[in-house]
């Protein structure tokens, strides 16, 4: 038997060069799995460390603020009534804002709630004085005193 040009060879295929792009090492693909591995292990990180800042900073449990209800609300005025859980016996520095229909804040003030020894809700009414007629009297947060 004769071997003919269109015979192929046993051996690994060659290719024109330049024709098919670059061939890839043997190696490159472990390499990229390990770098994309360490890019997720590092945004993991990221994400984690942000996440706990803005736990500590904005979602206290023992400092959780209910609104009830708002009401008397008059052109300089509305009237807030919420509920605070606090630690057992503690107080709690509480931001109220009203705002008028279009989302405007008319409003702020900080007041400080205290419970009762054994007790871990504060219930408060707090008039808010505006600068003009609010559509709703909110409670923003409640964090424990300095």
């Amino acid at each position: 038997m004769t071997e003919t040009h269109a015979t192929i060879s046993p051996g690994a295929p060659v290719f024109p060069a330049g024709r098919y792009g670059r061939r890839r090492a043997p190696g490159d693909a472990r390499r990229r799995t390990l770098l994309a591995a360490l890019v997720l292990l590092v945004l993991v990180v990221g994400l984690s460390l942000i996440s706990l800042r803005l736990y500590r900073q904005y979602g206290d449990p023992l400092y959780d603020a209910q609104v009830i209800t708002y009401t008397d609300i008059t052109d300089s005025q509305v009237v807030v009534d919420f509920r605070v859980r606090v630690p057992e016996g503690g107080s709690a520095i509480c931001v109220l804002r009203a705002r008028d229909r279009a989302g405007v804040e008319v409003a702020r003030d900080e007041v400080t709630v205290t419970a009762s020894p054994g007790d871990r809700h504060v219930s408060a009414r707090h008039r808010l004085g505006t600068s003009a007629r609010p559509f709703i009297g909110e409670v923003l947060r409640c964090r424990p005193p300095a």
